[in-house]
C-alpha cells in the first residue's frame, strides 16, 4: 500500500522522507500496531537499525510470550535445518 501525506512547506523541506518513514514507523510501533518486523519494513531500515533508534529514544520493545513463542519456533527451524545440512 502506498500513502501519500501532504506536509506543509516548510515540514517538507525539513524532513526528507526517509525520516518522515521512521517518525510512522516507529509511532505505528509504540502503538502497538504493527510488530517490530513491520515498522523496520515500513521505515526502510533492518530490524537491527530500529531496535538501536528504540533504544536511543528510550522506547521499550515490545517483547511478550507470543513473541517468545515465536522465535523459539523459528530456532527450532532453523535447527532442523541446519541439522540436515550436516548429514548430506
Amino acid at each position: 500500500m502506498t500513502i501519500t501525506v501532504p506536509l506543509p512547506a516548510a515540514l517538507e523541506q525539513s524532513m526528507p522522507p526517509a525520516r518522515a518513514k521512521l517518525h510512522l514507523a516507529i509511532g505505528a510501533f509504540v502503538a502497538e500496531e504493527v510488530t517490530l518486523g513491520q515498522a523496520a519494513q515500513i521505515a526502510g531500515v533492518s530490524q537491527t537499525e530500529l531496535m538501536h533508534e528504540l533504544s536511543r529514544r528510550h522506547i521499550p520493545l515490545h517483547y511478550g510470550q507470543e513473541d517468545f513463542a515465536e522465535d523459539l519456533r523459528t530456532l527450532a527451524q532453523l535447527n532442523t535445518g541446519a541439522e540436515h545440512g550436516r548429514h548430506q
